[in-house]
Formats: C-alpha cells, structure tokens, sequence
C-alpha cells in the first residue's frame, strides 16, 4: 500500500482519494448516491426449508434463531411473512443504527423480520464495500439525518431518503481489492477471538476444579505433594481490610494533582482517568493503597470485580482494599473470590440492586489450603494463566484498533 502524496487541488479537497491505498490505483473515487450502487429487495414469504426464519444481531449478522439464546421474541411477530435476504445482502435497522444494527448478510438465504431494510448491489458496487463504509461514523451521522420519529421503536429511515446519502467509491477492482484486505484482517482478529476465549474457558474450568467444591475439603485437582484437606474460614479473619472515599467534587486544588485515584472500574488497569492532590487525599476519606493490595469491587456495574493493584495509588468508598495478614497468598484469595463472584452477587444483590459492603465481604467463608506452599502454587499457576489471558487480550485489542486506523485511512 502507498500513501497518496500530492498537492491538493481543489478537485483533490472534494476527499476523493483516501489517504491510503493499494498501488496501482491511482484514480479519483466517484461521488455516488447509494441508489446508483444498492437495489432495496422488499419480496415477503413465509419462512420453509430453504429460507429459515432467522435473527439480524448487531455486530453479527444474519445469524440462526438457535444461537441467540432461543429470544425467539426478536425475530417472531403476528404475521407470518417475513422479508427475504440472500447472500450479501446490505442490511439495517432504523432504530438501532448507533450499536451495531446495520452491515451485511454472510450467511446466505433466509428471512428475517419485516423492520429490517434490506438491500442487494447493483453493478457498480460490492454490497460488501458498502458494509465496510457503513462502519464509519461520518456514514452513520449521514443516515440519522433522515431519520423520522420522536419515539425509539417506532424511528424510521426511509429506504428512498437512504438511497439518496452520497458516497465516495473506486472501481470495483479497487472495492475487490479492500474487500479482501478487510476479510483477511477479519479473520486475524476472529482466530484471536477465539484464542482467548478458549483460555478464559479453560480458566473457568481450573477454578472449578483446583478448588474444592461446596462441602468438599480437597479439590478435584492439585499439585503433587499435597494431600491435606483445606480448612474454611472468614476472610475478615485472614485479612484486615478498607474502603476509601472521594475529595469534594468542585474543590480544583483537590484534583490535578499526582496520585492516581482508582475508582471500581478501574482495579485492574495500570493507570487512572483521574488524579488527586496531597490536599484532596488529606481531606477527604480516600486511602492509600500499593502494588499488590487485592481490590473488591463494591459498587455499580463492577460490583463483586476482584484484582490485584497494579499502581500506588487512592481508593474511593467503592472500592474495598483486601491484605492478607496470616501469610496467605493474595493471588489464590483473589481467584476464590473471582471464583465466588456469581454466588456472592446472587446472594448480596438480588436483581443487580443493592451494594455490597465490607462487612458482608470479611463475613464470606473462604476454603483455602493450610499448607502456604500450596497455596503459593496454586496462586502462581492462576497468576500466569492471568498475565497470559491480559497478553491475548491486548493483542486483539491492538489488532481492532490497527483496523479502525485502516478503515479511517482506507475511505474516503
């Protein structure tokens, strides 16, 4: 690929050459509206063993009603026709366009509901060119603009005011050309994907049997050379513990300052969206912890999160710092407590509703081997597991972004 490199003319500053592209391609995109490029298809049938009734799921696709979780909802209404889609198909939904509604079908023939704009390309385009353009937001922002309606559920994008958006294409063998690239990106990040849920999965399944399970005194598996049943008792007894609290909002000679102020979605990050001064900590009830404190998750949508600090630095009163006091290991408390999490929740906050507090957390019963060794073992086994899951996770992060800065360089 080459950067395009040229004085702009004014031609030039009507954005019709990306600022990336393949080479041997040199020619201005073309300014088109979408009715020169998509063809709407409105054929309804009812569903029958060549067309299947199907979902349309953000982020996805046309995807089979029996990998959604049977939300047969979604996808089912009084009548009894349904729109046709086929392979490759453009495909969106007026009301949730900003997460992910729109995008193209790779699954082939079906039928899905009648809310669903549906369209095939014409001979100048790919419908999967406009799929990929359809992911970016200036394409987004073009579509809200028509959209009609005060009331979410019943927003309408009209298909005729749809296929009046412009846009800027090449020639087809250029739309070919960064189809392929772009399929080819996607699989990268799809093999990563599944990488790393295959060692979260297999993470699941070593808490489930490295610990001893409800009533048990051993787990199904250990290390070698331990035999000793593991003994129970209440983390407030192992532990000591504290929450800490946040400087008054509006006060700037609290905030700015050097010391980073960790709130509850932030216990496994190595940086802070926001710092506070010496002033701000030394006035309010925000406490202090250090790398390798163990950090409990209190309140919000984190609520029952668990980690191990990674920074020096304040806790606010959402957050519980965790310290081992009889030796034992912080790595395998803080696994037991990751392992625990869905029980603590279900039995703490009924519904999502509630917080948890301090004391309900140093009153938990906690099962954990009396030989330290072990304990050591087992921490470190989970650490590892850990560093190498954050590894995979970085690595398909950083290979999301590197699509964004193509799709962003790559379009007009």
């Amino acid at each position: 690929m080459t950067s395009q490199n040229r004085r702009l003319t004014m031609k030039d500053k009507q954005a019709k050459y990306p600022q990336l592209r393949f080479k041997g391609f040199t020619d201005a995109w073309v300014q088109r509206n979408l009715s020169e490029l998509l063809q709407e298809r409105n054929h309804q049938i009812e569903p029958n063993d060549e067309y299947e009734l199907m979902s349309f799921v953000a982020g996805t696709g046309v995807t089979p009603k029996g990998e959604r979780y049977d939300r047969s909802a979604l996808v089912t209404n009084d009548s009894k026709k349904y729109k046709v889609t086929e392979f490759g198909d453009f495909i969106y939904s007026s009301n949730n366009l900003e997460t992910g509604s729109i995008g193209f079908n790779k699954t082939g023939k079906a039928v899905i509901s009648p809310v669903y704009s549906i369209f095939y390309s014409t001979e100048n385009a790919d419908s999967r060119f406009i799929g990929l353009l359809s992911s970016q937001k200036n394409f987004i922002h073009s579509m809200v603009r028509y959209r009609q309606g005060v009331v979410y559920g019943q927003w309408r994008i009209h298909e005729s005011d749809f296929l009046k958006i412009a846009v800027f294409t090449p020639k087809l063998d250029e739309q070919n050309k960064i189809i392929e690239f772009f399929e080819r990106f996607d699989k990268l990040i799809a093999a990563n994907q599944r990488k790393l849920d295959l060692l979260k999965e297999q993470k699941k399944g070593y808490l489930q049997k490295m610990f001893p399970k409800n009533g048990a005194k051993v787990p199904e598996l250990r290390f070698a050379g331990f035999a000793d049943a593991w003994e129970q008792r209440k983390l407030g007894a192992i532990t000591d513990s504290f929450s800490g609290g946040t400087p008054t909002a509006g006060k700037a000679e609290y905030y700015g300052g050097e010391i980073p102020f960790i709130r509850s979605g932030e216990i496994s990050s190595d940086s802070t969206e926001l710092f506070i001064t010496d002033a701000g900590l030394n006035n309010s009830s925000a406490k202090m912890v250090g790398i390798g404190d163990i950090l409990y998750a209190l309140y919000g949508a984190t609520s029952g999160e668990t980690s191990i600090s990674r920074i020096n630095g304040a806790i606010n009163q959402a957050i519980l710092a965790i310290r081992p006091t009889k030796g034992d290991d912080p790595y395998m408390i803080v696994q037991w407590l990751k392992k625990q999490k869905e029980t603590i929740i279900s039995t703490y906050l009924q519904g999502g509703q509630g917080n948890l507090s301090g004391s309900i957390v140093k009153d938990l019963l906690i099962t954990l081997p009396k030989n330290k060794d072990e304990q050591a073992k087992v921490g470190s086994f989970f650490k590892q597991l850990d560093q190498t899951i954050t590894l995979h996770q970085r690595k398909l992060e950083k290979l999301q972004e590197l699509k964004k800065g193509y799709l962003q360089k790559m379009f007009c």
